[in-house]
């Protein structure tokens, strides 16, 4: 038997995504445009990186809202994982364009132009990006979205880029160091490298089946232990993360003397239970009876064929 509950449309918030990715594609190409800084160039090519990366995950997050079908009888929900992928590998092709820009601009340095303005401008995009992505990563962490936390660290690392491009830029501006600019750009490329590389692990080890937080897992293994207090067991506790779906099954051992009936309420009162416990949740329980030998070989994956 088992428990399972199907997770909200999530579309709607890629799609807020990419209004405030294509907001600051504007907002920061106009900043470029006025000052000529290599390093507000950088912040605005970051941006179609967040654009590129919100259209994958409207797309993935569509696609992981499909019901099971014939074919994937467990959902869509691992498709998040290969958005989170291609977002990360997105920033890495961002941080070599911007590091070699800021390479040939070290060697031949520019004067800006317009700092002021351009850099009033560039603020008002971050703040747009700081508001996304406060309202994506509430949303994933609620629902256990990889594909919008993926999307919310990758808009607070541009807000955190934009800020240090900022404070930079105006360093250039007010101390005349034409060097400084696309030095700041080389560090900006250095530090979204390690969130894109977080992101494409992250989304291998969903891929390989990786188990729920160790957070989660102590919370079932706390509500088991109340149970065991009314006279049951259990053992071949396994549990997957999929997406934003977590996938849990496990042997419930029961008395010997009780009937089908009780062993299944008992079952199904549990499988709502940790349901509760962690929203989002397939649960799936296999009945066996306490005291019995053949109950004790099938704890391993690999079930022995004879006992």
């Amino acid at each position: 038997m088992d428990r399972a509950q199907t997770p909200p449309s999530l579309s709607r918030y890629a799609w807020l995504s990419i209004a405030a990715a294509l907001s600051t594609i504007v907002l920061k190409g106009a900043a470029w445009q006025m000052t000529g800084s290599v390093g507000l160039l950088s912040d605005a090519i970051e941006s179609f990186v967040n654009l590129a990366g919100a259209l994958m995950a409207l797309a993935m997050l569509t696609v992981a809202a499909m019901p099971a079908d014939e074919k994937h009888a467990y959902g869509h929900s691992k498709a998040e994982y290969f958005s989170s992928a291609f977002e990360g590998f997105l920033i890495l092709l961002a941080a070599l364009s911007i590091g070699y820009t800021a390479f040939e601009r070290l060697l031949s340095p520019q004067p800006l132009e317009a700092v002021g303005v351009g850099l009033a401008v560039s603020v008002v995009a971050s703040i747009i990006n700081l508001l996304t992505s406060r309202t994506l990563m509430a949303v994933g962490r609620k629902y256990n979205s990889i594909t919008l936390e993926a999307d919310a660290h990758h808009l607070m690392t541009d807000v955190w880029t934009s800020a240090g491009v900022i404070g930079g830029v105006g360093l250039v501006w007010l101390t005349g160091w034409l060097w400084l600019d696309p030095v700041i750009a080389i560090l900006v490329a250095l530090n979204i490298v390690w969130t894109g590389w977080q992101l494409m692990q992250r989304s291998a080890s969903g891929l390989m089946d990786v188990a729920i937080p160790a957070d989660r897992l102590a919370a079932i293994e706390g509500l088991l232990e109340q149970y065991r207090g009314h006279g049951l067991d259990f053992h071949a506790l396994r549990t997957r993360q999929s997406g934003s779906r977590a996938f849990i099954t496990l042997h419930v051992l029961v008395p010997g003397s009780w009937t089908v009936t009780q062993g299944h309420e008992w079952a199904e009162r549990l499988e709502l239970d940790i349901a509760r416990l962690l929203p989002q949740s397939h649960v799936t329980t296999h009945l066996e009876p306490l005291g019995d030998p053949v109950s004790m070989v099938d704890q391993e994956l690999e079930r022995p064929l004879t006992p």
